[in-house]
């Protein structure tokens, strides 16, 4: 996204934010594409065959971010920050109603690497990443936050940092010892 696209995008969710509606169905062409980018991202992680496909996940986090009413976005990266917690909530949902009829018979691997898609020996599961990623939340927020910008929304370090109004070297920092608590917790 070009520089003065994303600005566009700043300006829009402001004007959404202050109660333009007419707002959300300019912005919507503008986000479209990366919602749709970060959703196949997700869809990379899922078995094959899952039933939920990558239009339907953008379509439910935007009728969740449409209906929230949560519209107080600082900028693009925040934005996408909120979308891909949406999006991950849609996806550990579905893998919660999935895995109680399978009994845990499919449940998806992620590794928590740098790549943000590598599959390996050494993954977890989407729920137990959550569960983890809760109780994280409940000691050290902020770096929870981290996990969930640079590994589900897919953030660069940069992106987090603003994001989270911290410096780059915080948010390497927090992924690191994150990451590290994170293997410890669920013992991958």
């Amino acid at each position: 996204m070009a520089e003065t696209r994303a600005s566009d995008v700043t300006e829009l969710l402001q004007a959404w934010s202050d109660g333009d509606e007419r707002a959300l169905d300019k912005l919507m062409p503008f986000v479209y594409g990366e919602l749709h980018r970060l959703a196949q991202r997700y869809m990379a992680r899922e078995r094959h065959g899952h039933t939920l496909q990558t239009t339907a996940l953008v379509n439910e986090a935007y009728l969740r971010l449409v209906g929230s009413g949560k519209r107080n976005f600082q900028n693009r990266a925040h934005f996408f920050a909120v979308s891909a917690q949406l999006m991950r909530r849609i996806l550990v949902e579905f893998a919660r109603r999935h895995g109680s009829l399978k009994r845990g018979g499919e449940v998806q691997r992620v590794s928590l690497e740098e790549s943000l898609v590598v599959y390996g020996e050494r993954g977890m599961d989407l729920v137990s990443l959550d569960d983890a990623l809760q109780a994280l939340a409940a000691i050290d927020a902020r770096r929870s936050q981290v996990v969930e910008l640079r590994f589900f929304g897919g953030l660069s370090v940069e992106e987090t940092a603003a994001a989270l109004r911290v410096s780059p070297e915080t948010v390497k920092h927090d992924w690191k010892l994150a990451k590290a608590w994170l293997r410890r917790e669920m013992k991958v």
